[in-house]
């Protein structure tokens, strides 16, 4: 008869222990740890539509052109700064706005993940951060 509290005691302890682990696993899945570069010195176009030389040199991402004729236009955007892609049904994409463009009517940006790749978006698919990394 007094194996038995200690049993109970035992079971206690492991369900502590599992909740405790269970805790802290979904905290760290609720706290992406991100950890934001500094901003590029080079490697954007800012004040201009790009260029195809641009895009060669890795200095944009697209070139806006129609029939061979450039027609994109600069917005009034900092660039480069942060940024957060959030495409439909995924997790949002940490970026760096390399470029910012009208065109068409349509404002499209250059974007650069965090490991260089790069992709276009357009403004709703885009939360600009400003030019200090977020918290």
């Amino acid at each position: 008869m007094g194996s038995k509290p200690i049993q109970n005691k035992i079971m206690c302890i492991r369900l502590v222990t599992v909740l405790v682990i269970l805790g802290i696993s979904a905290a760290l899945a609720q706290t992406p740890a991100q950890t934001w570069p500094p901003l590029p010195t080079s490697g954007f176009i800012s004040g201009r539509p790009a260029t195809d030389k641009d895009v060669i040199d890795g200095n944009a991402v697209f070139a806006l052109r129609a029939y061979g004729v450039p027609f994109g236009k600069p917005l009034d955007v900092a660039i480069p700064q942060y940024a957060y892609l959030r495409k439909r049904g995924r997790e949002p994409i940490a970026v760096i706005v390399v470029q910012a463009e009208l065109g068409k009517g349509l404002k499209i940006f250059g974007v650069r993940d965090l490991n260089g790749k790069g992709a276009t978006a357009k403004e709703s698919e885009l939360q600009l951060l400003g030019t200090h990394p977020p918290d």
